[in-house]
């Protein structure tokens, strides 16, 4: 019997809920990196980068190419740049609904007397 889409997006979801795995695919949005470059900008362990990308690779969402003694990853396609995009303007729009809410309930409080 197939998943059903509701929970395979689940499941890709929970792929994604990693903070490590996020910021690789913010570093590669703007194009390959090598992975001496993923570990200078994300300041792990070399084996804790290597895990993670290597979920990823598993899930298809990078790819890697071996170019001498260097590994290369990128975005296996441009829908992945477009869901972090996404993700962005998501996550803009709920801070800037919470910092309005903030703006209001500070305006309604009653001084001391």
């Amino acid at each position: 019997m197939p998943v059903p889409l509701y929970q395979a997006k689940a499941e890709f979801f929970r792929m994604l809920g990693h903070p490590v795995r996020i910021r690789i695919l913010e570093l590669l949005q703007d194009g390959p990196m090598p992975v001496r470059d993923l570990l200078a900008e994300i300041e792990i362990e070399p084996a804790a980068l290597s895990q993670q990308l290597a979920v990823l690779r598993r899930s298809g969402i990078v790819t890697s190419v071996r170019e001498g003694s260097t590994v290369v990853y990128e975005l296996a396609g441009g829908d992945v740049a477009e869901l972090m995009r996404a993700a962005r303007r998501i996550l803009t729009e709920m801070l800037a609904g919470q910092s309005e809410l903030l703006a209001e309930l500070k305006k309604a409080e009653v001084p001391n007397r």
